[in-house]
């Protein structure tokens, strides 16, 4: 397993699952639309809401994992990221990563104060398939 085949498996993918840790140390996750952007296997960057309990547990603790799977008829295969959750709302980073039908969600567009850009760090990782894992570092 290269680090291309698994790139290439996260970008086919429609979800994603976010995983933050709470105020108790507890992991909270969240299932998400495909990240916005994608930098090689290292940045992801994903949309939300500023006044969300993702940004606000990912501004306490940034350690986070994202995950991604396919369930086949008979093949399952997924990929677990490690790293790093910056909550970012400088209005370049919006301006990369926001969508015209993004209105929908943030009613004052690009500019809303309710609109932040969640940018993960991968620093390693975890692929699984046909019963097989294996551990990289990215």
């Amino acid at each position: 397993m290269g680090l291309e085949k698994v790139l290439k498996f996260i970008k086919k993918q429609r979800v994603s699952f976010i995983c933050s840790v709470d105020e108790n140390g507890c992991p909270n996750v969240k299932a998400m639309l495909k990240p916005r952007k994608i930098n090689g296997m290292r940045k992801f960057y994903f949309s939300t809401n500023t006044s969300s309990l993702r940004a606000k547990q990912f501004l306490s603790n940034p350690n986070a994992s994202i995950y991604f799977y396919h369930k086949g008829l008979i093949k399952y295969t997924g990929v677990m990221l490690v790293g790093r959750m910056e909550v970012l709302t400088d209005q370049e980073t919006k301006d990369m990563i926001w969508r015209k039908g993004d209105t929908m969600f943030y009613k004052k567009g690009v500019t809303d104060p309710d609109y932040c850009v969640l940018k993960f760090t991968a620093q390693s990782g975890r692929y699984y398939c046909d019963l097989k894992t294996e551990s990289f570092e990215v």
